[in-house]
């Protein structure tokens, strides 16, 4: 891993949230600026300043993973009410939180990270070496690193200022928004015409922990089937760009770009999903790779920082230990102690998203723990509403951060998997030719990697070749990218772009009362109850030397124990066989008793009526209030930049 380095001529950057009409500093030197990109060690530096920011909180545990909630696979319960916190986000009240400091600080470190870029673009192209390769490498970094940056802010905020050059004396820095899709299509241009010019992963000495020729190629389809899908228009309603831009004759709303000699153009949304699938299709005829056979190494080779090229991750945010990164203090496996430090998980999954998986799925026991340590080899069994992403866990740390400094385990993120370069390509070929060969062998190669050889007749070819129509298949995918990225805190901008995200909300908060309701034998009639009748109302287990065995882990089991103790005594002496409960499906529903009547009332448990309590239609159709304000201290210092619209209603 990696320790950034700034460069002390970036210190004359002015944050974007108090910008004025100029630039009110002295200008750094030209001998500066020529000097740090006259020579590659010293522009490596320059573009680590880049880099740097993802180890700050703005990224490392906001905008990567814990704004990414609530939605049909991560979600974690907020308080009884708002509280102009990262809770009002979790719970999609965005309005509330135009004074929330932690929106105004993510706003900075996005647009700091966008200058920075800006400087080492404008450097590197003006450099007297600019044709050197580390160079032309270096330059596709930061054309990326700036994408993605724009990639996160017209997510979380929708049309946002748009800068491709870098800050200076007497350059105007309040400017108005611009359309996402503009942002979206001047991206993609920017990665195709850097792309070839890139070093894969194992050309160069920082393989992974450097955004790579692969990752960029990733990153052309993911921005490309963005541009192609739905995002919030102004009027806070749910559009595609064809919709209500003028695409046809646009040039600025098009990429063009060649591929097999053939040039090609981008504008409309199929074309646009002819370009994901035309980079996918790219990357795996130049770098095609087998899936790690253990999905659970992958997760674990970040945990005990093992950094392998070819294999499952294309880039990972690289963190250094004490120093950045809050993957398993954040998010991962819940640890209230132990000699490796302690988390305070704030990203937190679904029970539907558990009894989604086929039983036979690996996948699922890799990414939800059911379990919580208390030290290091002390289990103890998490509340069903607290399911926490088993694919990382401090306890494996092999560098020890210590119990002084929980956030910096150094444990690296990761921003694409190959797998997901499959899936892209099997969800542009649907969109536009349904579900032909190329898009079905795409998805088998990510089943198999979940299901045992036994099991792919099954599993894999049967269940695909039953997905005969383009809307079939569509699910399918929108399922198999729940299954293989949970926890990844990818599915929040997924739904957006897939205009599916009220269907999922109402859809999980209807399956949790369903569930919950069978749990207590109520409404069995109604098939939609009914169906869950025979889901796990309790868990029951054994522990041994501290560790859990589950006799249940998702249905009744099929003989209940007798008698069962408490957790605490299940290995005290007499009770080695003995087993415990605990509520499980029963969590989901609740109840109290009119001690004057003898009535007993069943409602929604607080999980499902707070995690998406700011979207409150029913069907499931109108738009999702996701996008987050524009903090008042930015507001103030601009001209242009106000919040009206956008479904914020403020």
């Amino acid at each position: 891993m990696k320790k950034y380095i700034i460069p002390i001529f970036y210190l004359m950057v002015i944050l974007m949230s108090s910008c004025e009409d100029h630039l009110e500093v002295e200008s750094p030197s030209s001998f500066d600026a020529d000097y740090v990109f006259s020579n590659t060690a010293d522009t490596k530096k320059a573009l680590l300043g880049v880099y740097s920011l993802f180890a700050q909180d703005p990224y490392s545990s906001r905008m990567s993973c814990v704004w990414m909630q609530n939605s049909d696979v991560e979600a974690i319960q907020p308080s009884a009410n708002p509280d102009g916190s990262r809770r009002d986000i979790w719970s999609l009240q965005g309005s509330n939180l135009t004074g929330f400091g932690d929106i105004n600080k993510a706003w900075q470190n996005n647009y700091l990270a966008i200058d920075r870029a800006n400087q080492c673009i404008e450097g590197i192209k003006s450099s007297s070496i600019a044709e050197d390769k580390d160079m032309k490498m270096m330059l596709g970094e930061a054309y990326c690193l700036r994408a993605y940056r724009y990639f996160l802010l017209t997510n979380f905020w929708g049309d946002v200022p748009y800068f491709t050059y870098a800050a200076k004396a007497g350059l105007k820095l309040d400017i108005p928004k611009t359309d996402k899709n503009y942002i979206y299509t001047g991206c993609i241009q920017d990665l195709v015409d850097c792309e070839g010019e890139m070093y894969f992963a194992d050309e160069y000495a920082d393989g992974i922990e450097r955004m790579n020729r692969e990752f960029v190629m990733g990153m052309i389809s993911r921005l490309a089937l963005f541009r192609a899908g739905y995002g919030m228009t102004k009027e806070g309603v749910m559009k595609k760009a064809d919709e209500y831009l003028p695409v046809a004759a646009n040039d600025s709303l098009a990429v063009t770009y060649t591929i097999d000699g053939v040039k090609k153009i981008a504008r409309t949304s199929d074309e646009y999903y002819q370009l994901a699938s035309d980079y996918c299709q790219k990357l795996i005829g130049l770098k095609d790779r087998s899936l790690n056979p253990s999905f659970k190494e992958v997760f674990y080779n970040e945990c005990v920082f093992k950094k392998p090229v070819n294999d499952d991750v294309l880039y990972e945010v690289a963190n250094l230990a004490e120093n950045g990164g809050d993957v398993g203090w954040c998010i991962g496996t819940t640890v209230t102690g132990g000699s490796k430090g302690k988390s305070t998980i704030q990203v937190n999954l679904t029970p539907t998203y558990y009894f989604s998986f086929d039983d036979k799925d690996s996948r699922r026991d890799v990414t939800v723990s059911k379990v919580y340590y208390k030290d290091d080899n002390d289990e103890y069994v998490s509340n069903i509403t607290s399911l926490s992403t088993g694919k990382w866990n401090r306890l494996w740390l092999t560098i020890d951060p210590g119990s002084e400094s929980s956030k910096g385990t150094g444990i690296n993120w990761p921003l694409m998997r190959y797998s997901d370069i499959l899936l892209m390509l099997s969800e542009a070929e649907n969109e536009l030719n349904g579900p032909n060969s190329l898009a079905k062998n795409a998805l088998a190669r990510v089943r198999k990697r979940a299901f045992a050889e036994e099991d792919y007749s099954t599993k894999v070819d049967t269940y695909i070749s039953g997905l005969s129509s383009k809307e079939d298949f569509f699910d399918a995918i929108v399922n198999e990218r729940a299954w293989e990225f949970g926890g990844e805190c990818l599915r929040k901008f997924d739904l957006v772009r897939w205009n599916i995200y009220g269907r999922k909300i109402i859809e999980t908060k209807n399956t949790l009362n369903n569930i919950g309701k069978a749990a207590y034998e109520l409404d069995l009639s109604d098939p939609d109850v009914a169906q869950y009748v025979d889901y796990a109302a309790k868990l029951y287990y054994q522990k041994t030397n501290g560790a859990i065995r589950f006799l249940n882990t998702k249905y009744v089991p099929e003989e209940i124990p007798e008698t069962t103790v408490d957790e605490d005594d299940l290995e005290n002496d007499g009770n080695e066989n003995a087993y415990a409960s605990t509520n499980w499906a029963k969590s989901l529903y609740s109840y109290t008793d009119n001690l004057e009547t003898g009535e007993r009332i069943y409602e929604s448990a607080d999980y499902t009526t707070r995690c998406w309590r700011g979207y409150t239609d029913d069907s499931g159709i109108s738009a999702v209030p996701y996008l987050l304000p524009i903090s008042t201290t930015t507001i103030s210092a601009s001209m242009y930049l106000d919040n009206n619209g956008y479904g914020l209603d403020l």
